[in-house]
């Protein structure tokens, strides 16, 4: 499909498609989180300090609690993303209401791939745009994993947000995420007139592999002289799979992504094992990172991407991008997730919606 090529959009209701047992099992644990301290200090056991930090004790109790389930080993694809889905479907509190919400389907870099646009009730004419690429080791997540993020992001930053399926790996390994993430982030660009959007203000982001994908695509656009982003909002990103940091040794078991996940996922989206010192896959290393769009940079203090992350935002600084960073020194990989149980990752979503509102303001409002 051509980048002229308008998507086609119907409005779609987005139902409740959990099961009794996952909206069950999240009652449970929301009720949990409701219980006074001193219950879930025995609940969650002496508090967790590493590196200087102390982890968050809802997050303790949370990770003691998914400690009781029996894991199961990775034995397919399917079977990660199905436990993907079932998670989300867990950490999911009620959906937050949206204006609308419609599904497109968008330019790919080899066709069409389906997107979902949503519209919070507060967004004020013409809002601005975040196209959004969802986490999951490039192989696991999708717009439904996703959807409770996006329509927290559209809610509190008053944006419209365009969540979009690139193709994952294994059935299309790299670049071919991060063709389609450049793709469809060129199309949003030539078209967020028409999808109610202010063209002027247009942010990409994403968490982990799609803040990965988020930096690489901003990176691209600046380079190729096309549509570039005004914004990039990263969520505890992947920024270099070509080394592991002092992060991956601190928190690379117990934290619920653990180091042989990471491996496990590099192995899929990058079968070559070359492909590591390619800036595409690790932005990090990337020749020249002058010129690129601000960043807002978020980071997990119990991550074991915290050290790249973070190493990325300095390398965007040194080079006189203009950044802001923020560690949350408390919490793990994937806080956008847990919003509805976890306050403390409510509060790191709330002041990521206000960074973005703020890097997508009008000029002299």
């Amino acid at each position: 499909m051509a980048s002229g090529c308008v998507g086609y959009r119907r409005s779609r209701v987005i139902v409740d498609s959990r099961s009794r047992w996952e909206r069950g099992l999240g009652a449970l644990l929301r009720s949990a989180a409701g219980l006074p301290i001193r219950a879930k200090r025995a609940a969650a056991g002496p508090p967790a300090r590493l590196d200087g930090q102390q982890l968050d004790l809802d997050v303790q109790m949370l990770m003691r609690l998914a400690a009781l389930a029996p894991q199961p080993v990775k034995s397919s694809v399917e079977d990660v993303r199905r436990r993907s889905r079932r998670s989300a479907a867990v950490l999911a509190g009620p959906a937050i209401p949206m204006r609308k919400v419609e599904s497109l389907v968008v330019s790919g870099a080899e066709g069409g791939i389906g997107a979902r646009l949503y519209t919070p009730a507060s967004a004020q004419a013409p809002p601005p745009l975040l196209v959004y690429y969802h986490g999951g080791g490039w192989v696991g997540g999708d717009l439904d994993t996703h959807d409770a993020p996006c329509r927290f992001l559209a809610a509190r930053a008053g944006a419209l947000v365009l969540s979009v399926d690139y193709r994952r790996a294994p059935e299309h390994p790299f670049p071919a995420a991060v063709d389609d993430a450049l793709a469809a982030m060129s199309w949003a660009a030539e078209h967020a007139a028409e999808l109610g959007a202010d063209p002027a203000r247009v942010a990409v982001g994403g968490d982990s592999a799609g803040g990965n994908l988020a930096a690489v695509a901003s990176r691209l656009a600046i380079g190729s002289g096309g549509p570039a982003p005004v914004l990039q909002l990263l969520l505890y990103p992947v920024t270099d799979v070509s080394q592991k940091r002092a992060s991956y040794r601190l928190f690379g078991e117990g934290f619920l992504l653990d180091e042989p996940d990471m491996d496990w996922y590099r192995d899929r989206y990058l079968p070559d094992p070359a492909a590591v010192g390619d800036p595409r896959a690790s932005p990090l290393i990337a020749e020249d990172v002058a010129g690129l769009p601000p960043a807002y940079v978020a980071t997990a203090g119990f991550d074991p991407l915290r050290d790249e992350g973070e190493a990325y935002a300095e390398r965007l600084r040194a080079a006189g991008v203009p950044v802001a960073l923020r560690r949350h020194a408390g919490l793990i990989h994937g806080f956008a997730m847990y919003t509805a149980l976890v306050p403390e990752a409510r509060e790191a979503m709330l002041e990521t919606a206000g960074a973005l509102r703020m890097g997508l303001a009008r000029p002299g409002s």
